[in-house]
This record gives C-alpha cells, structure tokens and sequence, in this order.
C-alpha cells in the first residue's frame, strides 16, 4: 500500500477536540491530511499547534453537527479553503444515559440529534462535493452498543443503530461514483467518558472483553487510517472492541 496515498488530502473530523476525535485528527495529520478540526464548545490551542506540528493546515470550525443549516456553510466552507473533502470522519456524539421507563424526551432526542441526525447532516452536504469529485471516504462512528444493545442506554444504541443501517444505504448510494461508506464500532475505550465510571462498572465491562483490557483512542484512529487507505472495502462496519462482538 502507497505509503503516501493521503498526503495532501483534506480530512474533516467531528467533534475532533478531545478523545477517540482528537486521535483520529492527529493520525490523519500524521498521514499528511489537511485537516478541519469540528468542535462544539472549545478546543485547546495545544491540539491546534500538535495537529500543525505534522507539517499540514489545520483549520478549527466551531458548530453543531445536528444544525442542518451549519453542515451545508461548513462544507462550503471546506470546500472554499481546501478545494476538495476528501476524508469525512463522523464522529461527534453524545451521551445521556438513562433507564427507559425514565428517560425524558429531551434525553431521547439530543443523543438522536447530534449521533444520528448530526451524521446524515455531514454525509448530505458532504456528498454532493465528493460525487462531483468522483471520490471521498465517509467513515462513521458506530458502537458495539449500536449491535447488541446496552441497559440505560436506549437512546445512546437507538442512534448507533442508526449509524449503522445509514453507513450501508450511503455506500449503496455512492459507490458508482468511487466514494466508500463504512462504520467502526468501538467497544469501551479509554476516554474522559469512561474514566467517571466506577471500579464495579468497570469490572462488569472488563468481563465481557475478551483480551481483557480497554481499547486506547489510537486502536480506533489506527482503524479509521486503514478504512480511509482501502478503496475496495465499503457498506462495512469494523468492529474494534477486543473481541467484544464475534
């Protein structure tokens, strides 16, 4: 495989300031990709200045995936300071963890807004430019909770699905033109997310890992570079969770 086969490409990651994000953003930059950094609330100038220290333009856009209107002037705007989209990472995502019987509308819709809606926003405005380009990479960010469910967390499973039936009827889609579609699921990772649970959560998670231990941000960054280096792979989800889901 051409070792430079993504230098100078353009590749946009959603909520790309912290965690698994932050990780694929700099393994893409590391691969020599431009890259639009997307973030909701803030991102530190250290991630700017380490994305940049790979020698390629870093360009942070502050907004809200699940906002229609913001997709289509964020991809305009891509598509004015770069020329092309290459690599769309979908990553952004919520969670708001709650027993079904309780969960509030509010709870329901927010994580449906931002995982699912938020991905289709990205993917809609986004494959408009790479269908005229004949080319591009759309990968999604599914979970193993998206696959086989998860208690308190039926809105947060609802929307992976989501991802998951989204990511196959866009590669159905937008194959004839080059352009491949696929997910990585990931099993539990250790970001700030998990880092809150506690030592008897974490036991229960442990137990159901095969290679008993948690996935690090760069096993998904790592598998979100393969994806994007394959042509011949799509309408895939890629599950990365030590064996969780065989």
């Amino acid at each position: 495989m051409n070792e430079e086969m993504l230098k100078g490409k353009t590749a946009v990651v959603t909520g790309a300031a912290k965690g698994i994000g932050k990780a694929i953003a700099l393994a893409f930059a590391e691969e020599g990709c431009n890259i639009v950094l997307n973030y909701h609330s803030s991102v530190s100038e250290e991630t700017i200045a380490e994305i940049e220290g790979k020698g390629v333009k870093c360009l942070p856009v502050q907004g809200n995936v699940s906002d229609f209107a913001f997709a289509a002037e964020f991809m305009k705007q891509i598509k004015k300071e770069f020329g092309t989209i290459d690599i769309l990472v979908n990553n952004a995502g919520i969670t708001r963890d709650m027993l079904v019987m309780r969960m509030t509308e509010e709870q329901f819709d927010s994580v449906i807004d931002t995982n699912l809606k938020g991905t289709f926003n990205m993917i809609r405005h986004a494959s408009s430019i790479m269908l005229k380009q004949r080319s591009g990479t759309i990968i999604n960010m599914a979970s193993v909770v998206g696959v086989m469910g998860n208690a308190g967390q039926a809105n947060y499973a609802a929307s992976k699905a989501g991802v998951i039936g989204l990511t196959k009827s866009v590669a159905k889609e937008l194959a004839q033109r080059g352009i491949t579609c696929n997910a990585i699921a990931p099993g539990f990772v250790e970001t700030d997310m998990t880092a809150v649970l506690s030592d008897e959560q974490k036991e229960q998670m442990m137990s159901v890992i095969p290679l008993k231990r948690y996935g690090k941000t760069e096993d998904i960054a790592s598998a979100a570079v393969f994806l994007a280096k394959n042509t011949y792979i799509t309408g895939q989800v890629l599950n990365v969770d030590g064996g969780m889901v065989m």
